[in-house]
């Protein structure tokens, strides 16, 4: 049986992508095995949003390189989208398939193996307008579902390169959004997680249909679905008919994640985001009227090219004001070839980190004050994997549907499941949390022996 070894980097997309690769293998016989052990083919999905993004994955793939010389070497993903040049002057590589016509990738390496000549099958991903079909009916990892929705991006913000990578909007058919929803919850699956390039820009492209509508049919049509998670939503997208259909739904969890990357009208135009403060403002409170409880996540990114001090404190009062339950900081890093990286005032690196810290600091605060407001409540966690902790007393971790990370007394029967929990010491990272009774089919059964 001939063997396959996968290497992810980067975002929850390409974890996806992978996974459905891994599916297109698996029907054709092959075994997977570890990264790290000797594999007769290495598939390295790399990143390239960063510059250290494109290191990362050359170093990936040289490791693999050297693990088997005879091992057919296939490189895809976004970094191999936009420089398949780089990556077949690796001395080893023999495929590189970019982002689009990943269903082709055993035909080429049976290809490679007649003919033993390097394949560059990158084509130019801008000409696509055909959303490619990648199926994933299970995952490795069994708690949470990741179903990719669209792919591609039209926004073209000036720090990013994506849009070259990935290309622009292209929307899954839902009838194949649906079809996959119920495999997954077929497969035991109680959480799905909508996920794409722009997954909030769902339905751009068609006619009479968004991604309100999409939320409306998954909860009619498919059967025993019980939570629903939006991964990454712009305030852009977040419309009335958006806002309406999560106040309805009983299976949209009480969780947005909205990047924000700057709190400065200023900044957010040399970023070319397609929103101002204000509207970002009234869209988080007409949220959190809609769905109390909302916790609301965010990505910001500091140092951006020209920030002042003054700018700085704009995002950092905005955030304050508007108590995002939890950020993802990064420093602004150069990405070669977007407007960003050849703008004048580029910030110095001391001033970016101390404002990183400034704004984690901010988050850490945030955090804790979002999950005090639910200690002594009863909510509901699916749990995820044993907790390596202090105590003696089996534990695991699993998340609540407003995403507050929860530890508690558990077992490995409960994982998967939609459980009980009340939150008996609130915290960050984590949250402490007793067990109460497992929800099951919406049959209450009593506490298992813990």
């Amino acid at each position: 049986m001939p063997t396959v070894a996968f290497h992810t980097l980067g975002c929850k997309v390409n974890h996806y992508e992978t996974e459905a690769i891994w599916h297109l293998f698996k029907e054709s016989g092959y075994e997977r095995v570890e990264f790290e052990s000797t594999s007769d083919v290495y598939i390295i999905n790399t990143c390239t949003v960063t510059n250290t993004g494109d290191k990362k994955s050359r170093q990936v793939i040289r490791r693999a390189v050297r693990k088997n010389p005879d091992a057919v070497i296939c490189v895809t993903g976004c970094y191999a989208q936009t420089s398949p040049a780089e990556i077949m002057a690796i001395p080893g590589v023999d495929i590189v398939v970019g982002t689009q016509d990943r269903v082709k990738m055993l035909d080429y390496i049976e290809q490679y193996k007649q003919e033993r000549q390097p394949i560059n099958a990158v084509g130019n991903i801008m000409k696509n307008r055909v959303y490619e079909e990648l199926d994933v009916p299970e995952f490795s990892d069994r708690t949470r579902a990741s179903l990719k929705i669209q792919e591609g991006c039209n926004n073209f913000c000036t720090f990013c390169i994506i849009p070259w990578a990935r290309g622009l909007m292209r929307s899954r058919d839902p009838k194949e959004v649906i079809h996959q929803a119920q495999q997954l919850v077929d497969a035991g699956y109680q959480e799905i997680v909508l996920t794409g390039i722009h997954t909030g820009g769902y339905g751009e492209d068609m006619k009479d249909y968004n991604l309100a509508k999409l939320l409306q049919d998954l909860e009619a049509e498919v059967k025993g679905l019980k939570r629903l998670r939006i991964s990454s939503i712009e305030a852009s997208q977040i419309t009335d008919e958006v806002i309406e259909v999560i106040n309805q739904s009983n299976i949209v969890v009480r969780h947005l994640h909205i990047p924000l990357q700057s709190g400065s009208n200023t900044v957010l135009k040399r970023m070319r985001r397609k929103y101002t403060m204000e509207f970002f403002g009234e869209r988080i409170s007409l949220l959190k009227k809609a769905l109390p409880g909302l916790a609301v996540t965010s990505d910001v990114i500091v140092g951006f090219p020209g920030e002042t001090e003054e700018e700085f404190m704009e995002t950092y009062n905005f955030i304050k004001e508007h108590k995002f339950s939890e950020l993802h900081v990064f420093p602004y890093s150069k990405r070669t070839g977007t407007p960003a990286a050849r703008m004048e005032d580029q910030i110095d690196e001391d001033i970016k980190n101390e404002r990183v810290h400034r704004l984690i600091a901010l988050s850490n605060q945030l955090a804790k004050e979002y999950a005090s407001s639910f200690e002594g409540e009863v909510l509901e966690v699916i749990p995820e994997e044993a907790f390596k902790g202090e105590s003696s007393v089996e534990q695991y971790v699993g998340y609540t549907d407003n995403y507050l990370k929860v530890v508690f007394p558990a077992n490995e029967a409960m994982v998967g499941k939609i459980i009980k929990v009340k939150i008996t010491k609130a915290g960050y990272p984590y949250n402490q949390g007793e067990f109460v009774r497992v929800l099951e089919n919406n049959v209450i059964k009593e506490a298992v022996n813990i």
